[in-house]
């Protein structure tokens, strides 16, 4: 008997454990037989778990009627109404319908209101998922940083340098890949002495040039951001902000350097 063909759609299935168990050892074989779908499941999982800690602590409440009327359209608009309300009412309904792992498929549907926010939301949702992570908070060491940007580079289509934080008292972990908006994008997480971290996002997702910083309406993390057409990094970490700003610029500065590009 042949077995049958699994697609995209099984691979939110099993993310969402859905999926058929009398399947599941065939659906393992077709990963690994598969790199290109297995990379892709990882991602989905990834961004799974940066939506389910972004928003830990909202998950269990019930999604208030105004934000679903909100999400659905009904509600009437106001001028100036926040973004973070519909954004995180309709990550709760998703993820709370058991929906994570088509959240990371669907192309029409984005966090936040603007390329900006989406990439500082990303690049923050993988610091917390990723920073706190005792265990495995990297995929490649960062003793080999030869190897470990070659890598981040191929996958991402970008030209990266792992930028030297010691100065700032930062050393290198290592990097990973994490989910971008419809694409790839190079995480590279640093320590120093007291245990905080750092990390560095790096995605070829950008439009307009622009930059700010950015923290969630709940909090945590700042993200110090750049963007430009094919371009953008967040540097994102709790230090104080004026520890953060030089810290970031450095890294900027370099990341730019490495990538042959001129901007300020």
């Amino acid at each position: 008997m042949n077995a049958r063909a699994f697609t995209d759609r099984d691979i939110h299935l099993a993310l969402d454990g859905e999926l058929p168990e009398d399947e599941r050892a065939a659906y393992q074989a077709w990963l690994e037989a598969n790199p290109d779908m297995k990379a892709r499941s990882l991602r989905y999982a990834a961004d799974n778990a940066a939506l389910r800690n972004l928003f830990a602590g909202v998950l269990e409440e019930p999604v208030p009627s105004r934000l679903e009327a909100a999400v659905n359209g009904d509600a009437p608009r106001r001028k100036g109404a926040a973004q973070w309300w519909r954004m995180a009412a309709a990550a709760a309904l998703l993820i709370s319908g058991g929906l994570g792992g088509y959240f990371a498929g669907a192309s029409g549907l984005g966090f936040g209101s603007g390329d900006d926010d989406r990439m500082a939301e990303l690049a923050i949702a993988a610091h917390q998922t990723f920073a706190a992570d005792k265990n495995r908070p990297v995929e490649v060491d960062g003793s080999d940083q030869a190897y470990l940007t070659g890598w981040l580079s191929k996958r991402t289509g970008l030209t990266l340098v792992a930028p030297d934080l010691t100065k700032n008292g930062f050393t290198l972990l290592g990097g990973r890949l994490v989910p971008a908006n419809g694409s790839t994008a190079a995480l590279m997480l640093y320590a120093d002495a007291e245990g905080n971290r750092i990390s560095v996002y790096v995605t070829t997702e950008g439009t307009e040039r622009s930059k700010g910083t950015y923290t969630l309406a709940s909090g945590g993390p700042e993200a110090v951001y750049w963007q430009d057409e094919g371009y953008g990094c967040a540097i994102v970490g709790t230090l104080p902000p004026e520890q953060m700003g030089v810290v970031a610029k450095d890294a900027y500065k370099q990341l730019l350097a490495g990538a042959g590009l001129a901007r300020s």
